[in-house]
């Protein structure tokens, strides 16, 4: 079966159910007392908002179809799940559903296919431009950078950990992460993040902020990353605010 079919179909109980129990307990929340035990004899889903929670889940497959680029005919959809929930026979012979899942999964590699090559171009086109600004400086692997802010402090080896702010989107403008949008800086190993950001905070001095145009090679490649779809050239704003070398005690 193809590979992001089968990721498709196979995660998304476990991407929903894991949804719901970080949307319930947020790592902020206060600790909360045990629910009771419910009566004996008692229905434990009675006072469940069912509406809610169908709903809830719904989203998430639709979220995980979306970005596998996978658009259901819902009415087919929903006869198909009530047909299971209901124990009844399927509505159409097993042969002509296998027929059906080989020619959708040809399409689907198709799909894929033509996404990558269309991605690739797109940051190929855009790398070339880029380059020819005077702000801009590319570096033997193909990694871009402009300094935005120069600074004075030491510089990071790959070794180090490193403190950092940054906002991070795609070529056209997609915001795929964060830091600064969330208002709390991240902090990592550096030999531990792709190798566009391994070398490019290795040129930054403590307290300069550059800004990074990371090839797909560089980034999440052929196999993309959640929002960051194969074959992304990705674009970062990074601020230095701290290094952790390996040798501190």
């Amino acid at each position: 079966m193809n590979l992001r079919l089968t990721t498709l179909l196979a995660a998304t109980a476990a991407f929903t159910m894991a949804s719901a129990q970080d949307t319930a307990k947020p790592a902020a929340a206060p600790a909360e007392k045990p629910a009771a035990a419910p009566a004996e004899g008692a229905d434990p889903m009675a006072g469940v908002p069912m509406d809610k929670v169908s709903y809830f889940i719904g989203r998430n497959i639709g979220k995980n179809m979306a970005g596998q680029g996978f658009k259901p005919d819902l009415n087919a959809f929903k006869d198909g799940m009530q047909s299971s929930l209901d124990s009844a026979a399927s509505k159409y012979p097993e042969e002509e559903l296998k027929a059906a899942m080989e020619k959708f999964q040809t399409a689907m590699q198709a799909a894929d296919a033509q996404r990558q090559a269309k991605a690739s171009k797109a940051g190929e086109e855009y790398l070339a431009t880029n380059k020819k600004r005077k702000e801009v400086t590319t570096t033997a692997s193909g990694l871009q950078y402009e300094v935005l802010k120069a600074a004075e402090g030491p510089k990071p080896t790959a070794a180090d950990k490193v403190k950092v702010h940054y906002h991070g989107t795609l070529i056209d403008g997609k915001v795929f992460d964060s830091s600064v949008d969330r208002k709390e800086p991240a902090t990592f190993p550096l030999s531990s993040v792709i190798p566009g950001w391994t070398e490019g905070v290795q040129l930054m001095n403590k307290g300069s902020k550059f800004k990074f145009f990371i090839p797909s090679k560089l980034a999440y490649g052929e196999q993309g990353q959640g929002a960051i779809g194969p074959n992304a050239t990705l674009i970062f704003e990074v601020e230095l605010l701290d290094i952790n070398p390996a040798d501190a005690k």
